[in-house]
């Protein structure tokens, strides 16, 4: 079953009134939902979490700090407010020793991570051998922004799909039903969707409320 994971983000940024979307948005049936480690103070992000864990959601923290040092304090952000799932970041030899005593689920990025908002660059070829790498190395998954590259995207996809057994992530971008709907059709395990939510790419006049439902009612 292909899962969506609500981003409380927009241009790669957690929103500032994260708290008050997750309360409008706290009787949808999305199971998982995520931020960003920028864009909001640790004290409401622990709050935050603190309500979805209550309302027992899957919780997920992407990482898009481009630098070492900012990376490797984002996966101790992930420990501190306790989420199950840390996904984006390239620093894998880095961040996977810091959450190795705990349960989170590390999904990196593969390929080569350019601009923020983040873009993905490289060949289909050398993104493969990334991701058969990122496996190797023994993260449980990968998170993979196939609609910021700027090749084929679907080829990309399969072909990850093909070189690895660790299932896959793809974040950025899904912003229209068609792309919901290959997300299905492929079998991705999960998508992430944040911006397309907040501008209400699915239902026009409708809350983001209904903009989540419309969502999940195309994956069932």
């Amino acid at each position: 079953m292909t899962e969506f994971i609500f981003m409380l983000t927009y241009n790669d940024m957690t929103v500032k009134n994260a708290i008050e979307v997750y309360k409008e948005i706290r009787n949808t049936k999305v199971k998982f939902i995520g931020f960003k480690d920028i864009g909001l103070p640790i004290d409401q992000l622990k709050k935050l979490v603190k309500m979805m864990k209550q309302d027992n959601r899957t919780t997920f923290l992407e990482v898009v700090s481009e630098s070492k040092e900012a990376a490797i304090q984002s996966a101790k952000t992930a420990v501190k407010l306790g989420v199950d799932y840390l996904i984006g970041g390239t620093y894998i030899q880095e961040t996977m020793p810091i959450i190795h005593e705990t349960e989170i689920r590390f999904f990196p990025y593969v390929g080569k991570i350019v601009d923020h908002p983040c873009l993905l660059r490289g060949t289909i070829e050398e993104i493969v051998e990334d991701a058969k790498r990122v496996e190797k190395i023994g993260a449980p998954g990968i998170n993979l922004l196939a609609y910021r590259y700027d090749g084929d995207v679907e080829k990309l996809m399969l072909s990850v799909q093909k070189a690895v057994k660790i299932p896959l992530i793809v974040a950025g971008s899904i912003n229209n039903y068609e792309r919901v709907r290959k997300m299905k059709e492929l079998g991705i395990w999960a998508f992430t969707i944040g911006g397309a939510i907040f501008d209400k790419k699915f239902v026009p006049k409708g809350t983001y409320g209904e903009n989540i439902e419309a969502v999940l009612k195309e994956i069932k």
